[in-house]
């Protein structure tokens, strides 16, 4: 058995394996039979100088694989690495097809992703916090909602449970990879695990409130006006989770582009504000009070995400101004529209009948207000003339201890939400 003091050996001999290891999107696939404590074991012994290339770009030039070859739209990973190599230079970073090593965190460019990052650390939270007991006693009382009002709730776990999957699913599968920015990728991290927070939340409110767990995690396949979006969004992940997929070119590009504003911008900033709404006004109302904080602190997150997703979509578009053609603009905008419709028709089917002093028309006018915000963000002229937010509540959201007074709960603030500034 060996023990701390024992001396590290290596092999005298070592049969090389001519095939080169390879990478996607810096992450490292080691050849059969190869670790990689192999070449960490190299690289620490005193004895093992590394060799340099005198021409680091010839060899990049030559690497069969596209996923680690910079010169060829990826980003260099661990097996790419020359000792020796010129430090990293703030201008030698780009948010896609960066030739710099991602895997150096510093010197940052983007110090809105870094902050951003700190941001949301200070942001965090637990569901298992939120006091659930009155929403148990008044699900369970036959006369303490409505029909419409409990399934405005089960469509909302239904959907919410099913899309915050899809979000996080996005995000490791696909963003991630094509993402070359390490301080943009480090609030990508954080924003899987909020998703993973939202998912447990979704959870915590189903099990405590004893529905039926088969019937809300299957909305998304068995109820139209919960399947129709995550329809809509699911083609968007496919090509990019395809592992034969890189960016690199104008076209390839353009469809990381696209996809970044169906996740950021329709289904974080669109999707997702009917049901905030429908939940939300039951708390307002001292109905559900404990689910209503959860989606409170949820829509922090997600506003967040939405924000961080914007500054990345107009990053893009600065570095990479020949995308943003009169064509994609006009198919984006168009993009946008379809979803508004989508969303129109998810609140008319969610809530066929005026309640809590909602009704789907007034939900229109309010997709149509948030549409034109979105545009305006991602700078597309508004599609929507005169919307106006027929819901100006909605903006105390953010504020926790403003909301705290009409919900009448435990106090649950944010490890160090005093930090943080909405403005």
């Amino acid at each position: 058995m060996l023990n701390w003091d024992d001396p590290l050996s290596i092999p005298a001999t070592k049969t090389e394996d001519p095939t080169p290891p390879f990478s996607s999107g810096g992450g490292v696939h080691p050849r059969p039979g190869d670790g990689l404590q192999d070449n960490a074991m190299l690289m620490a012994t005193a004895g093992a100088a590394p060799a340099v290339n005198p021409d680091p770009a010839a060899s990049l030039a030559n690497n069969p694989h596209p996923a680690a070859n910079p010169l060829r739209g990826g980003n260099i990973g661990f097996e790419d690495l020359q000792m020796g190599a010129e430090r990293i230079r703030v201008d030698d970073k780009q948010i896609i097809n960066c030739r710099a090593d991602l895997n150096q965190l510093v010197p940052f460019k983007y110090d809105w992703a870094w902050q951003k990052y700190l941001d949301a650390c200070a942001n965090h939270w637990m569901p298992q916090e939120i006091n659930m007991n009155a929403d148990i006693a008044l699900w369970k009382d036959p006369n303490g909602l409505s029909e419409d009002e409990r399934t405005v709730i089960k469509r909302n776990m239904g959907f919410f449970s099913t899309a915050d999957s899809l979000v996080a699913n996005n995000l490791v599968l696909a963003v991630y990879r094509h993402i070359t920015n390490p301080e943009c990728r480090q609030y990508l991290l954080r924003q899987a695990f909020e998703e993973a927070i939202h998912t447990h939340a979704y959870q915590y409110v189903v099990e405590s409130l004893g529905m039926d767990e088969g019937e809300i995690f299957n909305m998304y396949r068995e109820v139209p006006a919960v399947a129709k979006k995550a329809e809509w969004a699911l083609p968007f992940t496919q090509y990019l989770s395809d592992p034969n997929f890189y960016t690199g070119t104008p076209e390839t590009d353009q469809k990381l582009l696209r996809e970044l504003v169906a996740f950021y911008v329709i289904f974080e900033g669109i999707f997702f504000y009917v049901g905030f709404v429908q939940v939300l006004s039951m708390g307002r109302r001292n109905k559900m009070v404990g689910t209503a904080e959860q989606f409170q602190y949820i829509l922090r997150d997600e506003s967040m995400h939405m924000n961080f997703g914007i500054d990345v979509i107009n990053q893009i578009k600065i570095e990479n101004p020949h995308l943003w053609t009169d064509g994609f603009k006009e198919e984006i905008a168009a993009m946008i529209r379809d979803a508004v419709a989508l969303e129109t028709q998810y609140a008319h089917d969610t809530m066929p009948r005026g309640i809590l002093g909602l009704n789907a028309n007034t939900f229109e006018e309010y997709l149509h207000f948030i549409a034109n915000r979105r545009c305006s963000q991602i700078g597309l002229p508004e599609q929507y003339r005169g919307a106006a937010n027929p819901f100006p509540w909605m903006s105390e959201v953010l504020d926790l201890k403003k909301e705290k007074n009409f919900f009448e709960t435990r106090v649950t603030e944010y490890q160090t939400g005093g930090a943080l500034n909405w403005d």
